[in-house]
């Protein structure tokens, strides 16, 4: 039984097909190499780079289910491993994401784990070492993590501070893989793949990304992302109107300030020009 709460969102699937996923180095080969040899994961990159899709591939080709969590300033230890229950007059123990997936032989998967708690990730300590034990002191278990179970944490380095940071005892315990948005013919590639939009629209959208993607730390806080394209792609092959497609999908998730916005919808109307 899983427990969960308002904040946190819990995924739990078993995906017979592969999720497309276009690899870009040796990404999928270090995956199998930590999964056969029981290695935690580490993935860094920026947003919408491809982190998550690239976990559910994974999970997909070794066969396991894959259990996703959400992780936020909230998440304590007992999202993680699981609480006490009252109900039907009778306290029933409900087991986490994180022990549930020990159970299960599967992939646990926590998503931008820097905004947990720091109290909270030390719950991953005994998992990521020699031991591969999750202890439950609410019920006096112990329990022993079986082959199957992976432990994969990612996080957005470009949010990190002082405050938002994994502590050095726990990055030490992982290998860790660095991603980054493709190279412009591979993204391309991507989103011809993903949504079937022609090659001239997608090379206009890659190189849209890269003037956007110059300005970030400048006039953006983010750069435009591989999913923003593929979004951007999805609604001009759907019939929408590129430059508005671009505005919805590139402009107003990025910045809310009016005269960066404008200048943005500018930089669109020179690139997507025919």
């Amino acid at each position: 039984m899983n427990d969960l709460t308002s904040h946190q969102l819990l995924n739990v699937r078993e995906v017979k097909q592969l999720p497309f996923y276009q690899p870009v180095g040796n990404e999928c080969a270090l995956f199998e190499y930590a999964y056969h040899h029981q290695l935690p994961l580490l993935i860094k990159g920026p947003t919408g780079c491809g982190k998550t899709r690239f976990v559910a591939h994974m999970a997909a080709k070794m066969a396991r289910p894959l259990i996703t969590v959400a992780c936020h300033d909230d998440l304590t230890a007992a999202d993680l491993v699981g609480r006490h229950l009252i109900g039907d007059g009778q306290t029933i123990w409900s087991d986490g994401p994180l022990t549930r997936a020990v159970r299960l032989g599967g992939i646990c998967y926590l998503d931008e784990v820097v905004e947990a708690r720091k109290d909270t990730t030390v719950v991953l300590h005994p998992l990521t070492d020699d031991r591969r034990i999750l202890p439950i002191e609410r019920t006096g278990e112990e329990l022993q993590a079986p082959q199957e179970f992976m432990l994969v944490v990612s996080y957005n380095p470009g949010y990190q501070n002082l405050l938002k940071n994994l502590k050095p005892s726990t990055r030490q315990r992982f290998i860790a893989i660095q991603f980054d948005y493709p190279p412009a013919a591979l993204e391309q590639d991507i989103l011809i793949k993903e949504t079937g939009i022609d090659s001239a629209t997608a090379q206009r959208l890659v190189k849209l990304a890269g003037h956007f993607r110059q300005l970030k730390n400048h006039d953006l806080e983010e750069a435009a992302s591989t999913r923003l394209l593929v979004y951007a792609a999805t609604l001009i092959k759907a019939g929408c109107d590129p430059l508005l497609a671009c505005q919805a999908a590139m402009v107003e998730p990025l910045t809310d300030d009016l005269d960066t916005a404008a200048a943005l919808r500018e930089v669109i109307k020179a690139s997507m020009a025919k």
